[in-house]
């Protein structure tokens, strides 16, 4: 699937797939010295997931962690820090 995208699975990148009930996660990447698989199942909920036909999605870290964490990664956005108007 990964070649299919023409993605590198060697490249640090996280690859993650669900169970068609969305209750559970797997997510696989390279660490440089093999392969490294995190699962996780939600008792009560489901994950939030992309509509179908969408193939390759970039997450922040933030969303990430908010994805594994069963909540709604799409609400999560950054905040554009501003320079200091003045320094002392």
């Amino acid at each position: 699937m990964v070649r299919d995208v023409g993605a590198d699975p060697f490249d640090g990148s996280l690859y993650v797939f669900r169970a068609k009930r969305a209750d559970r996660i797997k997510i696989v990447w390279w660490d440089g010295s093999g392969l490294c698989l995190f699962a996780k199942r939600l008792e009560h909920s489901h994950f939030c997931w992309p509509t179908a036909g969408s193939h390759e999605i970039r997450l922040s870290y933030a969303q990430v962690m908010a994805l594994v964490e069963g909540l709604d990664w799409r609400r999560v956005r950054a905040v554009e820090a501003r320079a200091p108007q003045s320094a002392g």
